[in-house]
């Protein structure tokens, strides 16, 4: 840290950490400019005036004081909204987002142009030398709530691979299923290295290098199935692999007949940002986290195109889904279409009401609520003024579907949680679909929805980083215990919390709460369920809502968007007669807040329950961190069974070669019918003999280990390698061992390869040895090119291999030499 003072008009001192870009001061004198900056701000804002017409006075009032004007901003994306707003009336303002502040603030003494710089700078002030007046984005928009950055890559079956666990079943893509028996240490001319070793009938054993990874998957089928393992180079797997391809093809055929009906249905093509637009997205009250903004820009490229747009948004609760939709709800009622919000409960229909309410309150757009709580005559008025036009976004329940309901230019329908929808109105959103751009938000998708999104014929966006402050919630098992009961419901009203106590038979409800009170009779408790009539039903909600009410004993009404963030516990009994996904919903009710939330999964005394509700269970316990619902989903595919996915004709296919492998197949399938060119996976063979592995010393637990070697071997980007070394220095700590480094190498030169059609390529004896497959994309002029200019260095064999000359054996020079011979192939 380096001290760093400077003459300022304020007299302000500060140090700063340049490396970081942070700067502390010191005022010696209170009377800041920005206090002023903020005050007028505010005050235009609470006049309803255009604050931008402020900061344009600001600007022009430090042109004339010969003092350049240098804003800052969170993030690059809000850099850029602000660029654009303040070329409105300033075309001498640039991003500067190569430089710390400090050093854009150096560049003011030489040049008379503003500029906008990157920087995490919460307030601002001004400096005599340079004359310089620094305003942050706190400042013009408000200060807005960070949240936790990530760098997860989704992949449907990366978790699922995680907890595999020795003698479980697992599929090579070549070799078939096989009996998953541990990672093996073996020494090859003494230098030590993982493999994953599997085992096939007749307890052949297949040692797969753990670079390779990709090859292999989990078994995942229909549960309770009996699995016969293939056996190691029989004819068995190909044969089931060929009937299956042939199945797929049938089915692609359907699945693209419809991708193509649904391309061919014209959408109204919605006006790109304005200024209106990026000042509106200026004033969200969160930094958008990465994935957030990604989905936010597939939704709008959707809305900008000719095509109906179909696109499912997927995210935990609390990530950030409702902007999302807030942010397209906008851009369709500015170009003046109306908006329909679909959502399963009057409860979640009101608080989708309120939150989009404040967020528009600025600006001209009419909101309604239809839902049953409004009456007759209310319910009458507003769908009228649905028919006349006069409302913008109508926000309710499946009243929004019946038939009296007309739009008279409805643009965009989002529909909150389809899976709560029934079949009748699904066919009812269907009939939208014709010409209106459609956009599904969920936590956890249907399996047929997550499939159709597996093989790219549903448009999909993933949100996966947590909100600010929010914990994992912790999720216990346990036998029907009234002292567990007990205990739980006083540890949450002590810290000042509320309880769902979640009970499924509406016939059983009073009971229940009588033993409840006997159990717990300090805590007041109440009961809601579905067959309450509105206004009854409305007061008990309303009341366990005010804090009125300690534990609410409900049936799954709650099942779905209720946020109540001081309910931090939830109590599920007969949690075995619940679906997975259905479970991970009712979870997500308590956790909202940043205080830790549990859930209690209770399980009857008196009987056994099924090991399909056991397996369901377990993979709840499991998927505990935050943005686990994709992950979910992927695991219900396999607890709901293939027959019920893809129908009856495919189960058996699926059960021959597994789940994960029939969706690469059908994959395959989809592409060949669209006809884009593609050649067989190639996977090519690495030869060095060097120790590639994460030691035990560096990541003990033996599933996470597995987590990063099966990620590693993914086809990843180099920058998408260089986020895993990134995510794994964070969650272990720096350095990365030098085994791993040299995994990494491999992985990066494995990736490198497969675009050229590299088959192999050996390392030793100072030399390299290429092996070039028969559909190689480089070029034959190209190695003749190397052949005739370096004759000492390159030779061709007779088999068609390039050997190259090295000067030694260290395979870090060989590894140099590999990266300088793709850059003069493939034209890098």
């Amino acid at each position: 840290m380096e001290k760093k003072k400077t003459k300022a008009f304020y007299s302000i001192e500060f140090e700063t950490d340049s490396e970081n870009d942070k700067i502390t001061f010191s005022l010696k004198d209170k009377a800041w400019n920005q206090a002023l900056i903020k005050h007028e701000i505010n005050n235009a804002k609470r006049e309803n005036k255009d604050f931008l017409d402020v900061i344009k006075q600001h600007h022009l009032l430090n042109k004339e004081n010969g003092r350049s004007t240098v804003y800052t901003c969170h993030t690059l994306p809000q850099a850029q909204r602000l660029l654009f707003l303040l070329n409105k009336f300033d075309n001498q303002t640039i991003i500067d987002d190569h430089s710390t502040l400090l050093e854009t603030i150096d560049k003011c003494y030489d040049n008379n142009i503003n500029f906008i710089v990157v920087s995490a700078l919460a307030d601002g002030f001004i400096l005599s030398e340079p004359a310089v007046c620094v305003i942050s984005e706190n400042e013009i928009f408000g200060e807005k709530q960070k949240n936790i950055k990530t760098s997860k890559t989704i992949d449907a079956f990366l978790s699922v691979f995680q907890e595999l666990k020795k003698n479980d079943y697992v599929v090579h893509s070549k070799h078939g299923i096989g009996i998953y028996r541990g990672l093996q240490k073996m020494t090859i001319d003494g230098i030590e290295n993982d493999f994953f070793q599997i085992e096939y009938a007749d307890e052949d054993l297949l040692f797969v290098p753990i670079y390779r990874l990709n090859s292999v998957q989990r078994y995942i089928s229909q549960g309770g199935a009996t699995v016969k393992v293939d056996k190691l180079g029989g004819a068995t797997w190909d044969k089931k692999k060929t009937r299956a391809k042939k199945a797929t093809m049938d089915l692609a055929h359907q699945l693209v007949k419809l991708q193509s009906e649904r391309n061919l249905k014209q959408g109204f093509s919605f006006s790109p940002k304005d200024e209106m637009f990026l000042k509106f997205e200026a004033e969200f009250e969160y930094e958008e986290t990465a994935d957030q903004l990604r989905s936010i820009n597939d939704v709008l490229d959707d809305m900008e195109s000719t095509k109906a747009m179909d696109r499912l948004i997927c995210g935990d609760v609390g990530f950030g889904k409702t902007e999302v939709a807030i942010r397209a709800a906008f851009k369709a009622a500015k170009d003046g279409k109306q908006v329909a919000v679909l959502v399963p409960t009057t409860i979640l229909a009101f608080q989708h009401y309120q939150v989009f309410k404040k967020r528009l309150q600025n600006y001209p757009i009419n909101i309604e609520l239809l839902n049953r709580f409004k009456s007759p005559k209310e319910q009458k008025e507003i769908v009228a003024k649905l028919k006349r036009g006069e409302v913008d976004i109508t926000i309710g329940t499946h009243r929004i579907l019946s038939n009296d309901v007309h739009f008279s230019n409805l643009g965009l329908l989002i529909v909150d949680e389809e899976q709560r929808f029934g079949v009748k109105h699904k066919e009812k959103i269907k009939e939208f679909s014709a010409n209106v751009d459609i956009l599904t938000m969920t936590a956890t998708p249907i399996p047929r929805t997550l499939n159709l999104s597996l093989i790219g014929l549903k448009d999909i966006s993933v949100i996966t980083t947590p909100p600010v402050d929010r914990f994992p919630i912790k999720t216990f098992v346990s036998k029907f215990s009234n002292d567990l009961i007990r205990k739980a419901i006083l540890f949450e009203l002590k810290r000042g919390g509320q309880v769902f106590f979640l009970h499924n038979r509406v016939q059983d409800l009073g009971e229940l709460q009588q033993k409840l009170k006997q159990i717990v009779p300090e805590a007041r408790i109440i009961s809601a369920h579905g067959q309450m009539n509105e206004k009854e039903l409305e007061e008990k909600m309303m009341t366990f809502y005010n804090k009125e009410a300690d534990v609410l004993l409900c049936t799954t009404i709650i099942e779905s968007g209720l946020d109540i963030p001081n309910a931090n516990t939830i109590i599920v009994n007969r949690a075995d007669n619940f679906g997975l996904s259905q479970l991970y919903q009712i979870r997500g009710r308590v956790g909202r807040s940043t205080k830790r939330a549990y859930c209690y999964l209770m399980l009857p005394s008196h009987f056994t329950i099924g090991r399909a509700a056991i397996e369901r269970i377990k993979t709840l316990q499991t998927f505990t961190e935050l943005g686990s619902g994709f992950h979910v989903a992927s695991y219900d595919l396999e607890f709901r069974g293939a027959g019920e996915l893809l129908g009856s004709s495919q189960s058996g296919f699926i059960e021959d070669i597994g789940l994960e492998e029939y969706l690469r197949l059908l994959e395959e399938a989809v592409e060949d019918i669209k006809g884009e060119e593609k050649h067989d996976e190639l996977d090519p063979e690495i030869s060095i003999n060097i120790p590639a592995f994460i030691p035990e010393t560096y990541i003990k637990d033996i599933n996470q280990r597995l987590y990063f070697y099966k990620k590693l071997s993914n086809n990843y980007s180099q920058t998408e390698l260089k986020d895993v070394e990134a995510e794994l220095e964070d969650r272990y700590g720096p350095p990365i061992p030098e085994e791993l480094k040299n995994l990494f190498s491999i992985v990066s030169i494995k990736q490198a390869l497969k675009p050229l059609r590299i088959s192999s390529i050996k390392i030793g004896n100072k030399k390299l040895v290429y092996t070039f497959d028969n559909t190689t994309n480089v070029l034959p002029g190209k190695i003749v090119e190397l052949v005739t200019k370096m004759p000492n260095k390159y030779k061709i064999t007779p088999e068609m291999k390039l050997i190259s000359n090295i000067n030694d054996n260290d395979w870090r020079s060989a590894i140099r030499e590999v990266d300088e011979f793709i850059k003069l192939v493939g034209g890098v």
